[in-house]
């Protein structure tokens, strides 16, 4: 009876040792596959989101070559925090910025919050009081003295809901 007994624990334990390792072995495999289609989603999406960016960018001195080479005789990465805060020092005025082309409608100045320059000679930005918002098209001339000078060639304020 022991030998049968040990018998009978001995192929239960090969069984399940044997059940063990095909389960596991098939989960290894399954984990492999979903790893390889995880990665080739990830490497679609990051392609995606790159072809995005360079699209979002297609207007940007950052990536626009004829609009550097104009500006040849400056370093675009320096440049453009240079006109960002030139057009954000504006704001500190009591009117608010005279570059959104709007006057106070309540108590609240417009003043300007997001810059995107264009080009070496345009600039969008978005401006708003707390309760209108709206959108400018500037144009920005850089002159002898590095000095940056700015002209409103468009500006719009988006009506209240």
């Amino acid at each position: 009876m022991k030998k049968s007994l040990s018998l009978y624990l001995l192929i239960v334990s090969v069984l399940f040792t044997l059940f063990t390792y095909m389960y596991y072995s098939k989960q290894v495999k399954f984990e492999k596959e979903r790893l390889e289609t995880y990665k080739i989603k990830a490497k679609d999406s990051i392609f995606q989101l790159k072809t995005q960016v360079m699209e979002a960018n297609y207007f940007s001195l950052e990536y626009n070559e004829s609009a550097q080479n104009y500006l040849e005789n400056y370093d675009v990465n320096k440049l453009i925090p240079i006109i960002t805060e030139s057009l954000l020092n504006y704001n500190d005025s009591k009117e608010g910025n005279e570059f959104t082309g709007q006057d106070k409608i309540g108590e609240q100045k417009f003043i300007i919050n997001k810059i995107k320059v264009l080009n070496h000679r345009w600039i969008i930005a978005e401006y708003s009081d707390g309760t209108y918002w709206g959108e400018v098209l500037l144009q920005y001339f850089i002159e002898e003295d590095d000095s940056i000078t700015f002209k409103i060639l468009q500006t719009f304020i988006y009506p209240k809901n």
